[in-house]
């Protein structure tokens, strides 16, 4: 089936907006701080696994375990709530040891390929090609990964104050995502208080 540029151009700025690696640079930092690390091609490259795992086979995938893609989204946004708190209340839920599976948890997944993201991925088959999906998605991924290796002058031009600050607004920005696809998922609808 042949795609257009214009729809890529659609499902890469879809994929971006739901990833949005750029407003994950706060937590990016973070994390950099507690492991002294961030293996940017590590990262992307289990990103990007999980990613077309299911844009290829995402829910028979998820069948396999018994899980249907709602499940699988409340259990990412209870992920992302934790992170969210550790942000804001500047704790530690999440032990890491230095320099180890810093490629996995939390950056790889949930972060970028969360549970947001790979519903979206699912979604958009409805619509677009499968082609269409993969370049749109592969572009994001060289994205992810300039973002990710763009970190330390990041750092070096917001400064300590800077990255506390934006650790603490972000923080809240992810726990509203984390609280606003459990309850979209769970079928909850606060604004109509029901």
């Amino acid at each position: 089936m042949p795609f257009r540029w214009i729809d890529i151009f659609s499902v890469f700025m879809v994929l971006f907006a739901v990833i949005d690696i750029t407003g994950s640079i706060p937590y990016i930092l973070e994390f950099k701080r507690k492991t002294g690390e961030i293996e940017s091609g590590k990262v992307t490259f289990v990103a990007y696994g999980i990613l077309l795992l299911f844009l290829f086979a995402g829910e028979p995938f998820l069948n396999i375990f018994g899980v249907d893609i709602s499940s699988f989204a409340i259990a990412g946004s209870i992920v992302l709530f934790f992170l969210g708190l550790e942000m804001v209340l500047g704790i530690e839920l999440f032990k890491f040891e230095p320099y180890r599976h810093t490629s996995i948890f939390p950056i790889a997944f949930p972060l970028i390929a969360g549970a947001g993201s790979l519903t979206t991925i699912i979604s958009l088959k409805a619509e677009y090609n499968l082609w269409t999906i993969f370049i749109a998605l592969t572009l994001n991924m060289i994205f992810v990964y300039i973002v990710l290796r763009a970190t330390k002058l990041v750092e070096r031009i917001l400064g300590q104050n800077g990255i506390l600050i934006l650790n603490r607004i972000f923080g809240i920005i992810l726990l509203a995502i984390a609280i606003r696809l459990f309850l979209s998922n769970t079928g909850i609808n606060i604004g109509n208080g029901t």
